[in-house]
């Protein structure tokens, strides 16, 4: 279904060599020339830049890249959904924001899951940003994700609210305070997500909203794992900025202490985000009421 050339081409970029990309494709090197000159030919355009050491897209290379996957991704989807009809079997694809993931969407999904024995899933664990790459490419059909979206071309579903929170050791002295300020925090070791997340984001927008940023303080570690970042807390080794949801437990069972931070609000969303081309609606409806089962 998908052009061999465009095949060829989205080969030479991951590999980044004629060499390996003919390798790869056992093919011969002017095969793999023939076939980007063929390109180039039929769409008027240079692909790669003349004399680059480096394998690098001109500006309509990247353009041409760029619906190359794509349709690379249609084709791969078109055929396991054919795969898929032939055994009754229907597949989704679905992007999780890494906070998302560790609140009740696994919950949720397995639910509705075990409604729909002839459904298969895979998730997909990724930051906001490039969950809306896949999205574009169509290599997802939906996501649930904590956050806002980059840009408005997606619909979405709300499906709860949360806020960002400091939590500390019940050892730490902030655990006996009623509140504690952004001056303060500049004091202490602070372990955080990394740039591209939901949650460091809605941090450093914050924090750029009192006129600071990340760089006023002493962040020890930045990690993408919630679960790692509550055992390190824990541990007494730093403080950090989280949602709530996802340290509720441990702050019931006194593992974690949540302090306020004064004048702090910082709430977000999670969502189901989806195409507007996105063909089952009713699924996503049926999820919305599986989690609102679950929160309940």
């Amino acid at each position: 279904m998908l052009d061999p050339k465009i095949y060829t081409l989205l080969k030479l970029e991951e590999l980044g060599s004629y060499t390996h990309a003919a390798q790869a494709l056992s093919l011969t090197q002017p095969a793999i020339s023939h076939h980007i000159r063929m390109l180039e030919e039929e769409y008027g355009i240079q692909i790669f830049v003349k004399g680059s050491r480096k394998l690098k897209p001109t500006a309509d290379g990247a353009l041409l890249l760029k619906y190359a996957h794509r349709a690379a991704a249609i084709a791969e989807r078109a055929r396991l959904a054919l795969q898929d009809s032939l055994a009754q079997i229907e597949r989704l694809t679905i992007g999780i924001t890494p906070t998302a993931s560790d609140l009740l969407a696994p919950q949720v999904l397995a639910a509705y899951l075990g409604h729909h024995p002839n459904m298969r899933v895979e998730v997909v664990r990724n930051t906001i940003k490039k969950i809306d790459t896949m999205l574009r490419f169509y290599e997802l059909d939906f996501a649930i994700i904590d956050g806002v979206m980059p840009n408005k071309r997606y619909d979405s579903i709300l499906l709860g609210t949360d806020h960002l929170c400091l939590i500390a050791a019940p050892e730490h002295p902030f655990a006996l305070r009623a509140s504690v300020t952004l001056d303060e925090l500049t004091q202490e070791s602070m372990v955080l997500r990394p740039r591209g997340t939901g949650t460091r984001d809605l941090f450093e927008g914050y924090l750029l909203s009192h006129g600071r940023t990340v760089q006023d303080y002493r962040v020890v570690m930045e990690i993408d794992s919630v679960s790692a970042i509550k055992e390190i807390v824990a541990s007494g080794l730093g403080v950090s900025v989280i949602s709530h949801n996802v340290c509720h437990e441990e702050e019931m069972r006194g593992k974690l202490c949540v302090v306020p931070i004064e004048n702090c609000r910082m709430v977000r969303q999670l969502s189901l985000v989806f195409p507007p081309d996105f063909q089952h609606p009713e699924l996503l409806r049926e999820l919305q009421n599986e989690y609102a089962r679950c929160i309940g």
